[in-house]
């Protein structure tokens, strides 16, 4: 197929089997989906799991050809094109990686045979037009916090946690910190200008009829859970939760019900397919 970009993604691949496509979100890399999913898949086997860095992310580059969200969808595409080609397969978006994964699965509807959003952005792109619960910790530990000896971790780490315990702290510095550590902040904001997407919101009124996952924190103040239930009307197989205790990091504060919820959306993929 003829590229859309120049741009090559950074990846890695894990497993064998049909592919699974985990796109992550605005700043952190790869490694945000490689740690939710992996132990995921210890207990289904048969999957081909791909995790691209999104451009000016992680490792991969992003030239001044890259200039909008549209130009990210169209590197996504070619690493469709050139990694899974004609192949059905599974799409997990988290945050901005789920606006992506949103557009991907409208143009290619018989293509993607199911959809999970990780804490997705919902109908409001925006932060300022998003409808967002106050903030709150609820499970602090500020000894923890005094105890991280990175400045730029510790006031992450304090921003968007609800649970604060050493093992989402850990998590988040192998997790998250560590993409965001190595992302290209120039091109972000380069980016960042026209991050809407041309078609948006990216469904278009369109349905997308195969199994679908919505997974949402109660506490999330960065993307909220209210305007993701005005999605639901676009997935009429899609099954919503709203976490509590769990912030934008759902999956690092929730684990057992993330693996839980994850894996029933794995089940009914696979019956129907």
């Amino acid at each position: 197929m003829p590229r859309r970009t120049t741009v090559a993604l950074n990846f890695v691949e894990r497993g064998e089997g049909t592919p699974v496509l985990a796109l992550h979100g605005w700043t952190p890399d790869h490694r945000i989906m490689l740690g939710c999913l992996e132990p995921i898949f210890t207990r289904r086997t048969g999957y081909r799991r791909l995790y691209p860095d999104l451009p000016a992310m992680g490792r991969s580059p992003a030239p001044e050809s890259i200039a909008s969200s549209d130009d990210m969808l169209d590197a996504v595409q070619d690493f469709v094109d050139d990694h899974i080609d004609d192949q059905p397969f599974l799409l997990v978006g988290e945050s901005y990686g789920g606006y992506l994964a949103r557009a991907l699965a409208a143009a290619r509807p018989a293509q993607v045979l199911g959809l999970a959003l990780i804490c997705p952005a919902g109908i409001a792109l925006e932060h300022a037009d998003r409808t967002l619960p106050e903030r709150q910790v609820l499970r602090p530990d500020p000894a923890l916090l005094e105890s991280i000896d990175d400045p730029q971790v510790a006031e992450e780490f304090a921003s968007v946690s609800v649970v604060q315990t050493p093992e989402t702290l850990r998590r988040f510095r192998e997790e998250v910190m560590s993409g965001v550590s190595i992302a290209d902040t120039e091109a972000m904001a380069r980016i960042r200008k026209r991050w809407r997407l041309a078609v948006d919101p990216p469904e278009d009124g369109r349905q997308f009829d195969r199994p679908t996952l919505i997974l949402t924190g109660r506490q999330d103040d960065s993307v909220g859970y209210m305007d993701q239930l005005a999605l639901l009307p676009n997935y009429p197989r899609a099954s919503f939760a709203v976490l509590d205790v769990a912030g934008h990091n759902l999956q690092i504060e929730q684990p057992d019900l993330f693996d839980a919820l994850m894996l029933e959306w794995l089940d009914r993929v696979a019956a129907e397919s």
